[in-house]
């Protein structure tokens, strides 16, 4: 691993700063800014929309994409460097991360010089947002086990069906959409990608309350909407492979965990009293502020080892897959245990009174979905011990069974 930015890194880095202090106010040591989630404040569209506006006219938008989609051109390793310096600026976050990371990319990859036209750039400029439905109510953590419908009605698609826990479905512009085209196929065969309008008729958009009182995410459901077939991506059957697309670019976007890390923990260990005095010199709490201090290591050398691959132009490897089992799961453990350190107080989350504006509290409703997101523990250690370790594929007994002969419990 190399450690030290290259000359031309040094002064994309240099540049990157340059725009942050003029454009950002930089993050408090100890403030939740920039980790709370701030999608349900009064103008947080609004806010983040502009952001992404100054971000893409700086050229810091897409720096990877070509210029004629809009972007920079520039390399994965600018991105990874933008990443680090934007990440000690309080700017507004969770808008486009997915429309950016993961739907755009796949229109890109599949989609026609057209659409790559049409919607890349407004999506870089902020003036379109995109949302994946993806996951159902009966398929788990099994993406292949959907049961929306896409049934061929002359040149357009009937869809019928619905998604769940779909992010951002009640702001968002357009949405990617993998449904079952042929159900006698089995399940990893028989389906069809599409993108739509999130305004198409038939389109029921529900957000689900949230145990935060927030509502980020949302059922969709589906009745009769038509999709021309002009807007499917990849081929007739062939859903699957467009979809991989999005998940690979999904490992990348939504690998690190927020806040709180070891940083805060450490803070607040420093600024607690115990029975017995400062919590930071309780043997007990030591112990536990040096495991994570060693896994916040090992996070950010397998992250070292991502940005090395890609200054060297390699494609990065299914590390991201470990940074996320590991994250999310410390992050629940801190969560958990600052809000321990509170005692009693651990249960008031009024930011204006609490350590570290209640982010404890905060990070202990929502870090258990981080473990479910974008792979769920038990899919990652699959992903781990399948193409990190080599050991033996699991056992998939209904690969080759059609869709329509499966098991659904019913007699």
């Amino acid at each position: 691993m190399d450690f030290n930015d290259t000359p031309e890194e040094a002064a994309f880095r240099a540049r990157v700063k340059e725009f942050l202090a003029a454009n950002a106010a930089r993050r408090a040591p100890g403030s939740a800014e920039g980790y709370r989630s701030s999608q349900s404040a009064p103008g947080a569209l609004e806010r983040a929309k502009d952001w992404q506006a100054r971000k893409h006219s700086a050229g810091f938008a897409g720096i990877t994409w070509p210029q004629e989609w809009g972007g920079r051109g520039g390399s994965p390793i600018e991105q990874v460097i933008y990443n680090q310096e934007e990440a000690a600026y309080a700017v507004p976050r969770g808008f486009f991360e997915i429309g950016l990371g993961m739907c755009i990319p796949t229109v890109c990859g599949w989609g026609t010089a057209e659409q790559r036209q049409r919607f890349a750039p407004p999506a870089l400029a902020g003036s379109e947002i995109w949302c994946q439905l993806f996951s159902e109510p009966a398929g788990g953590s099994d993406l292949a086990g959907l049961r929306t419908r896409a049934e061929r009605s002359g040149d357009d698609w009937i869809i019928n069906g619905q998604k769940i826990w779909t992010s951002g479905a009640h702001y968002s512009d357009y949405g990617i959409l993998v449904a079952r085209s042929d159900p006698g196929m089995p399940k990893h065969k028989g389906l069809t990608f599409f993108f739509l309008s999130m305004k198409t008729p038939g389109v029921d958009i529900r957000p689900i309350r949230q145990i935060s009182g927030h509502s980020h995410f949302n059922e969709v459901f589906f009745t009769d909407v038509r999709i021309p077939d002009s807007q499917r991506l990849g081929a007739v059957g062939a859903g699957w492979q467009v979809a991989l697309t999005t998940l690979m670019n999904e490992r990348l976007a939504v690998g690190d965990a927020p806040g709180p890390d070891f940083r805060e923990i450490f803070d607040l260990a420093r600024r607690i009293e115990l029975d017995d005095g400062p919590a930071i010199r309780n043997a007990a709490v030591r112990d536990q502020l040096a495991q994570w201090y060693v896994k916040t290591q090992g996070l950010k050398y397998t992250r070292f080892r991502t940005m090395t691959r890609l200054s060297r132009g390699e494609t990065p490897g299914p590390e991201a897959s470990i940074g996320k089992l590991v994250g999310a799961s410390k992050l629940q453990e801190i969560a958990a245990f600052g809000m321990d350190l509170m005692e009693m107080g651990g249960i008031i989350s009024d930011p204006s009174v609490m350590p570290a504006e209640a982010l404890f509290q905060q990070a202990l409703l929502y870090s258990p979905a981080l473990r479910i997101a974008g792979g769920s523990d038990e899919i990652l250690r699959n992903i781990i011990a399948e193409r990190v370790l080599g050991l033996p594929a699991d056992l998939r007994v209904d690969k080759d069974v059609p869709f329509n002969r499966l098991p659904t419990g019913r007699r």
